[in-house]
């Protein structure tokens, strides 16, 4: 979200880059091009309250529809990474309302037929891809919906990985599902319930339980700085050559 502090038409002119007219909430601005939308807003005098997150494309916080002159399409954006064009028409949604079911994860079993029960909307899917087309992180939602309900949830976990959680598909489907939320259960239930544990870190958990690493980290605490440098620069590296079958020394006196 983001409050309107300067309540001019234009700010003023920057000699570093051309200026171009936006469209923010109805209100024309210009602003330096090449910058993206969240820094166009920033330099037209929008103060970003929330809905801004990571600015890295990561956190799907700063959901942008907009509009170009002359196409009749409404396209989408995260505002941290779209680039401002001339006379873009945009407004910001931060977030948009989507049932998210409440589940016991401990007590689950981690069936598709559970996360059904949660959502039975999902069979309300018409397989149209506007959740598709609409995602910025180019996900494929449709497909991995229809992995959810044929049950297929590691396939459904796999092509939902790169989701982002800012809701956009829900924006735009026709069967109201939220594609998201159902993604993040199936994620979970995949990574807490049908993933084999793996067995390295087990036996790492009892080693560190056991006390098998308590007297070097005593020695790197009780260590001088120029100990700690040396000891630095004198590590085992990875071997750079791709296939080597390589684990580092077990070395328990480090500093001996």
């Amino acid at each position: 979200m983001a409050n309107d502090t300067d309540s001019r038409d234009k700010v003023q002119d920057s000699p570093q880059l051309p200026k171009i007219p936006i469209f923010i909430m109805g209100k024309r601005y210009m602003v330096p091009e090449e910058l993206t939308i969240m820094k166009a807003m920033e330099y037209a005098g929008y103060q970003f309250i929330r809905g801004c997150g990571c600015r890295m494309g990561v956190c799907g916080a700063c959901g942008t529809v907009y509009r170009k002159p002359g196409d009749y399409k409404i396209r989408v954006g995260l505002a941290c990474q779209t680039v401002v064009e001339p006379e873009m028409y945009l407004t910001q949604l931060p977030f948009y309302p989507a049932n998210r079911a409440s589940y016991d994860l401990a007590g689950a079993q981690g069936s598709a037929e559970e996360i059904h029960a949660a959502y039975p909307e999902v069979f309300r899917c018409v397989s149209c891809n506007a959740c598709t087309k609409i995602c910025p992180a180019e996900v494929s939602v449709m497909d991995y919906i229809a992995a959810i309900k044929r049950g297929d949830l590691e396939l459904a976990s796999e092509l939902s990985f790169e989701c982002i959680q800012c809701g956009l598909c829900v924006s735009r489907c026709m069967a109201e599902l939220p594609q998201y939320h159902i993604a993040q259960m199936a994620r979970r239930f995949v990574g807490a319930k049908l993933t084999p544990k793996a067995g390295h870190l087990r036996e790492q958990v009892r080693n560190i339980a056991e006390g098998r690493y308590k007297d070097l980290m005593d020695q790197l605490e009780s260590a001088s700085k120029d100990s700690l440098i040396e000891l630095y620069k004198a590590r085992q590296w990875e071997p750079a050559k791709e296939g080597e079958d390589w684990t580092p020394d077990d070395h328990r006196g480090l500093l001996s």
